[in-house]
Formats: structure tokens, C-alpha cells, sequence
């Protein structure tokens, strides 16, 4: 059995041809989602964070909602960039949101990608320290933020504190337990996985990396996720790991989906492009066909055969009704093909 959620960036816009047109339908339609999903079978609700656009920005008050309406779905984000993050508020507000979804938090996190702004962190009181790069200083918030949520003791205790305290060193509160483990790292390169694996995150890999080779994306992706799994045994970790990966799937089921997605385009091909001014970038191609042709497609994905978890990037200005229409197309007619329920 494969696990399968959906992945949304929450996009919104005043467009009249815009089902989420302000910031509050974004979120209240990602809450309604999440629910609709969990309704349907689905396993997981994952949200990208973008800071500065006109997206999902702030996760944890969304990632508790969810929590807070939902039962058993995994709740989660792919990813939230931490060079915006302060650990320690983090670790703070990943605490709450893991408690009051009762443990099923899945936060995953990373360097981050192109911004909207030029050095946005730089707004959110970030300077970066003397030969530091900025991805450089989010894998240092990624390090203090690990520590920190393992739950053990560092800060001094007042001597006279407004209210007792626990012996010894104090922590930051609320401490979830099990939070640690279940933190994902968001990679791009192989390197980068690797360094995850080391750190005992799972890895996300989403439907761009760098180019390392000549190789078709998904075969590129499939090599990444065998280093990582490699290196995450090599570092001897208790827990296991897990890999998600991130496509766009769409069964063609009516009309309305052969009128969205039923033309092939560039976008039913792998693509080259670059991120910000010389990296080289990887893009993977999306799927939509007629469920029977779907599933031989996917079966010659390599890497989401590596892969323990699938997550189905939607697109969330067409509607939570429509959204939830498009998961369960995948679950029902698709999944039982591949074996995946």
C-alpha cells in the first residue's frame, strides 16, 4: 500500500474565473479540503508555504485547523523555507499544532526555492552572519530546530520565575513527543538528501531537482531517493525512513477534467529550465490520460515506485468540490491498478 495525499499551494486571486479569490477562502477552502480528503480515503493534507505571494504563507494556524477537523489524516507541509524561521517560535508553534492534531504532524522543511522578493528574509529580521550563504543559515535554523523539539532542557531557570517550574534545565513549550521523527527534509540535489538522511529526516522530493545527469527526471529522482535511503542506513537510525514525492495526476473522468488537463502540451514532457541565475533545473513531467492509460504510465515512474508516499499537487482555484473530485478519481479508479490500495 502506497500512502497518497494531496499537495497545495494555495494559490488565490480576485480573477472572476477564480473559485479562491482572497486570502480566507485559501485557507478556509485548504481546511475543507483536508476534511473532504480525509472523507474520501486519502492519507495525507500537505500545503507549500511562499512567503511575500499570493499563496499559503502562514502554516501553523492552518496546519492546526486542519488538525482540529480531521481524525486520522496526516496533516503536513511541503515545505516551509527556513530562512524565514526563528527555530525557537517554530518549535514553539509545531509543538501546538502537533498536539492538537494528536501527533499527526508531518513538517517538512527546507532550504527553500526562488523567492518573490530579493533576500525576502532579510524582512523577517534575518542578516546573514559574515561568509554565510542563506542556505547556509537554513540548514543552521533546520540544526537548533532539531535540537530543540528533541525536548531536552537548555535554558537557565529564573531563581524567583512568576510560576514554579520543573527541576532542572527548562525547555521550550509545549513539547510534543514523537515530533522530532517526523520531520521531513525537502531536497533538490542528492547532496542535499543525503545531508537529510545524516540528520534523520525523511525526505520530501517534490517535481523539480537539479540536473545531475542526462537521465529522464523521474530516473534522476529515483537515484536521489536510493542515495538518501543509502546514507539514512549508514547513519544508523532507529525509525524509519520514508520518501514522498510530488506529481501532477489527473484521470480524465467528464468533460470538465478532458477540458482542464485533456490537451497534451510541454507539460506531458520533462522540462530544462533554471533556478534564479545558472542552476540547472530538472522539471517533471505532469499525467493525465483515461485511468487505464494513467496506470501504465505511472508505472514506468521509477521514483514513485521508491517511494513510500505520493502526493497529488492540486489546483486549488478550481474548488474544494472539484479538488475532491480529482483525489478521488485517483483513489478509486487508479490506485487499485497500481496496487497502491
Amino acid at each position: 500500500m502506497k500512502r497518497i495525499g494531496f499537495l497545495s499551494f494555495g494559490h488565490w486571486t480576485p480573477s472572476p474565473q477564480s473559485q479562491t479569490r482572497t486570502g480566507g477562502d485559501a485557507l478556509l477552502q485548504s481546511i475543507e479540503l483536508a476534511v473532504a480528503a480525509e472523507e474520501l480515503g486519502a492519507d495525507g493534507a500537505f500545503f507549500r508555504v511562499h512567503h511575500f505571494a499570493r499563496q499559503l504563507g502562514s502554516p501553523f494556524p492552518l496546519l492546526a485547523a486542519c488538525g482540529a477537523r480531521t481524525k486520522r489524516i496526516e496533516i503536513g507541509t511541503a515545505v516551509i523555507d527556513m530562512r524565514y524561521e526563528n527555530p525557537m517560535y517554530m518549535a514553539e508553534d509545531a509543538g501546538a499544532a502537533d498536539l492538537i492534531a494528536g501527533g499527526r504532524l508531518q513538517l517538512g522543511i527546507s532550504r527553500g526555492s526562488p523567492e518573490q522578493v530579493i533576500d525576502g528574509w532579510r524582512y523577517f529580521g534575518f542578516a546573514l552572519p559574515e561568509g554565510m550563504t542563506d542556505a547556509e543559515m537554513a540548514r543552521r535554523h533546520t540544526e537548533v530546530f532539531l535540537e530543540v523539539i528533541r525536548g531536552q532542557g537548555f535554558a537557565k531557570p529564573n531563581p524567583q520565575p512568576m510560576f514554579p517550574n520543573p527541576p532542572g534545565l527548562l525547555r521550550v513549550e509545549p513539547y510534543s513527543e514523537g515530533l522530532r521523527e517526523r520531520i521531513w527534509w525537502g531536497a533538490a540535489s542528492n547532496a542535499t538528501a543525503v545531508w537529510g538522511a545524516k540528520l534523520g529526516m525523511h525526505l520530501q522530493s517534490s517535481t523539480l531537482k537539479m540536473v545531475e545527469s542526462d537521465k529522464p527526471f523521474h530516473v534522476q529522482q529515483a537515484e536521489q531517493i536510493r542515495a538518501f535511503r543509502e546514507a539514512w542506513k549508514e547513519a544508523g537510525h532507529k525509525h524509519e525512513p520514508r520518501v514522498s514525492v510530488s506529481r501532477s495526476v489527473f484521470a480524465l473522468m467528464d468533460d470538465r477534467d478532458r477540458m482542464y488537463f485533456g490537451r497534451d502540451g510541454e507539460e506531458s514532457q520533462d522540462q530544462i529550465g533554471f533556478l534564479g541565475d545558472n542552476t540547472q533545473a530538472i522539471f517533471g513531467r505532469s499525467y493525465a490520460a483515461e485511468p487505464d492509460v494513467l496506470i501504465e504510465q505511472l508505472k514506468q515512474d521509477e521514483a514513485i515506485a521508491e517511494a513510500d508516499t505520493l502526493l497529488l499537487t492540486v489546483p486549488n482555484q478550481l474548488g474544494v468540490d472539484y479538488n475532491a473530485h480529482v483525489i478521488e478519481a485517483i483513489l478509486k479508479h487508479v490506485a487499485p491498478g497500481l496496487g497502491w490500495r
